[in-house]
């Protein structure tokens, strides 16, 4: 019977599930298949699909719909259908690893119990993401699991780029920036040197994560030096239901004017702004593309000319900008926000060769540009399953 590794990434109303083939550290034709349960709090929507994306299945179970039931209908498939493997571990997208936790670990009691005690740091991520642990451990009890750390790609940046302008003793208590999409980052740095040639890799590279979250990462020599996300996932960039970058005086304007209880006011900022709040039609990108409504149009404006202020920012943080990414849903398969996006950056010395833009790169600039243009797809799901292969087969840290 051969191993495989599991990796569960939960959500709020979903989970999503990958297993790896793991004789050794895997890669990326390593994977086996991917598994899906939408519907929790609602009615559960199951579908699977093999190694190269094809769909084998789908279904509504009749379970009840909670983590554990959509947990437990996505891994009795996996065990069903391969019954030629024998999970070996899991790993876990863990959002949160707060000051401490700066690589993968694997999941103790004491460490289960630590990262409880983030849950205010990330109150709408944490919480599923450590009932997904706790799902996994009643139906495999024996089963080792690794968490994998949202944050843990940032922790490289200086003091500075990590601090608030607050009294001091707020950032002794954990307030300061984090970052996020550092598993998303940390991928495109394994990859960045096979694809862009070990100089220009080390050098000074912009990464834009866009997708239904969005951040941007600058990078030299593959270490994050500054993100546009900071204490919360909702700094920096617009995103599909996020604000965004947000002057903290809205907040008390909302709180003191409005009577704004903080439930609502998460509600409004987490899940009612960004693209859909701006247009009033739509979070998805496509949707906005499509469409002639004035408010369309300015929300995706509104999206772009963000992000032209932030690369100016990570330009800035680095001292120039020797190459630019773009990756995540939007990032890659958006040509038009691309092309925008470099048209507002030619100040940067970025050109965009129209044709290779549209054609999905890997290189989508000139000759001449100065600044390498580049689509490179993620893979957070590779990402944790090599963590977690590393984990299980390294020296055994006890926390």
């Amino acid at each position: 019977m051969k191993d495989a590794i599991l990796i569960v990434n939960a959500g709020s109303s979903s989970i999503k599930i990958a297993a790896y083939r793991s004789a050794g550290r895997p890669d990326r034709q390593d994977l086996i298949g991917r598994a899906e349960c939408e519907g929790i709090g609602d009615r559960l929507r199951f579908a699977a699909f093999d190694g190269a994306g094809i769909l084998l299945a789908e279904a509504s179970p009749a379970e009840s719909a909670t983590a554990e039931n959509a947990l437990g209908v996505t891994l009795r498939w996996v065990q069903r259908e391969y019954l030629d493997y024998r999970l070996a571990g899991a790993g876990h997208r863990v959002l949160h690893g707060g000051p401490v936790y700066s690589a993968p670990v694997l999941l103790t009691i004491t460490v289960i119990e630590a990262l409880h005690r983030l849950i205010p740091l990330a109150p709408l991520h944490q919480p599923h993401n450590l009932a997904a642990v706790s799902a996994l451990a009643t139906l495999q009890p024996t089963l080792p699991q690794v968490a994998c750390f949202d944050t843990a790609f940032h922790h490289t940046q200086s003091r500075t780029a990590q601090s608030f302008a607050l009294p001091r003793g707020l950032a002794d208590e954990g307030v300061r920036r984090y970052g996020f999409h550092g598993l998303s980052y940390e991928y495109i740095a394994s990859v960045l040197p096979d694809i862009l040639g070990a100089k220009e890799a080390l050098g000074r590279v912009v990464v834009a994560h866009l997708g239904s979250g969005a951040s941007m990462c600058a990078m030299h020599g593959l270490k994050s030096v500054a993100t546009t996300m900071s204490f919360s996932a909702l700094d920096g960039l617009p995103m599909a239901r996020r604000c965004g970058n947000l002057d903290p005086g809205v907040i008390l304007y909302l709180l003191q004017e409005k009577r704004m209880t903080a439930p609502e006011i998460s509600d409004l900022v987490y899940q009612q702004s960004g693209l859909l709040g701006v247009s009033g039609i739509s979070d998805d990108m496509r949707v906005l593309l499509a469409s002639d409504q004035i408010s369309a149009k300015e929300a995706v404006d509104l999206f772009i000319y963000r992000i032209g202020l932030e690369l100016g920012a990570m330009a800035a943080a680095l001292g120039g900008i020797d190459a630019l990414v773009f990756t995540a849903g939007v990032g890659e398969h958006a040509p038009e926000i691309r092309s925008r996006i470099c048209a507002q950056a030619v100040w940067l010395g970025a050109h965009v060769d129209d044709v290779a833009n549209v054609s999905g790169g890997p290189r989508i600039s000139t000759r001449n540009s100065l600044v390498s243009t580049w689509i490179i797809p993620t893979d957070e799901d590779l990402m944790i399953a090599r963590h977690a292969w590393d984990v299980l087969n390294g020296p055994r840290r006890v926390e």
